[in-house]
């Protein structure tokens, strides 16, 4: 007896898991047990952390100066006080992600206001 044929709304789910869930899980669990013996002032790791420190300033940078969109009607000065208002918030709250992003999407839901 065929797993797939058995019941046929099911197998979406289990191909679901088996080829989307299950491959990327085993590496979260050795990632798990690799990064117990990682020092996290060793070069590797700060190169790393830089490496991904720059790759989301860039995207953080595509996305405020050639948005998409709904965000392309928010005009350019809006976009940019919206970073400005995150980035204090971040280090006001010391170093708070969440208060920065409601910072920054409170400037950008009333600039959008403003504009129309």
């Amino acid at each position: 007896m065929n797993i797939f044929t058995a019941d046929p709304t099911l197998a979406p789910y289990l191909a679901l898991v088996l080829f989307g869930f299950l491959p990327s899980e085993i590496w979260r669990v050795i990632g798990v047990f690799v990064a117990r013996r990682l020092d996290e002032e060793s070069e590797v790791f700060l190169f790393v952390r830089s490496v991904a420190t720059v790759l989301l300033v860039g995207v953080v940078v595509k996305i405020v100066l050639i948005p998409s969109h709904e965000l392309a009607t928010v005009p350019v000065w809006a976009r940019c006080a919206a970073i400005g208002a995150a980035a204090l918030a971040f280090f006001a709250t010391r170093r708070s992600v969440f208060a920065a992003i409601l910072a920054g999407e409170a400037v950008i839901v009333f600039s959008a206001w403003l504009a129309g």
